[in-house]
């Protein structure tokens, strides 16, 4: 969940002094707040949780005091300073969920059809998502094109093989900033891939 809170040094200057000259970072299993200082003022806060979709169930996501209410309640007892990034905002809350495909997500051929770019590889915006989007573009199917010409079947059938092997290789190295920072050794995972630590050290 997305928001702003201008003139926080007078509105909400204990908020304001937590997030300080740049960022924050308030992390913990599951969920967090990332805030960042920008002009006049302004903090611009993210509200992320990791949750199941059922999550997003029996509420209206367009209310903005329910959906206030609700990601409030996922920070009872953290600081008043950070809640009040969420609680006091002076913009209607904006849901941007982040939503990704499963490790190992395939699917049966289905003749003459097959998925490219974005939406064969939908995953977390941590950069690994257009880098396979890029690499299974148009230009990408050209070598299965090639093989078997005439074979249409055939070759988005070796088209698709091709591409799940990179995505499972991406999968196997997906530590992307999006994954660690809420994931279920947050803070520690964000530290260590920002120093190169031992986990727990």
């Amino acid at each position: 969940m997305e928001t702003f809170l201008f003139n926080a040094e007078t509105l909400c200057p204990a908020s304001a002094e937590a997030v300080g000259a740049g960022s924050l970072f308030a992390l913990a299993p599951g969920r967090g707040l990332l805030v960042h200082r920008e002009g006049g003022g302004t903090l611009h806060a993210y509200a992320q949780l990791k949750k199941h979709r059922d999550w997003f169930t029996g509420f209206d996501i367009t209310d903005a005091v329910a959906l206030t209410a609700r990601v409030a309640r996922e920070f009872d007892g953290w600081a008043p300073a950070l809640t009040a990034l969420i609680t006091e905002s002076n913009t209607p809350p904006a849901l941007r969920p982040i939503l990704t495909l499963s490790a190992g997500h395939r699917w049966d051929r289905v003749p003459g059809v097959t998925l490219l770019g974005d939406a064969a590889d939908f995953r977390a915006p941590n950069g690994q998502g257009a880098n396979l989007a890029c690499r299974t573009a148009p230009n990408s199917a050209e070598p299965a094109v090639v093989e078997h010409p005439g074979d249409a079947e055939t070759a988005l059938t070796t088209h698709e093989q091709a591409m799940f092997t990179r995505a499972a290789a991406a999968e196997a190295d997906d530590d992307g900033f999006y994954t660690i920072v809420i994931d279920d050794q947050a803070p520690h995972s964000l530290l260590v891939a920002m120093t190169g630590a031992e986990p727990n050290a």
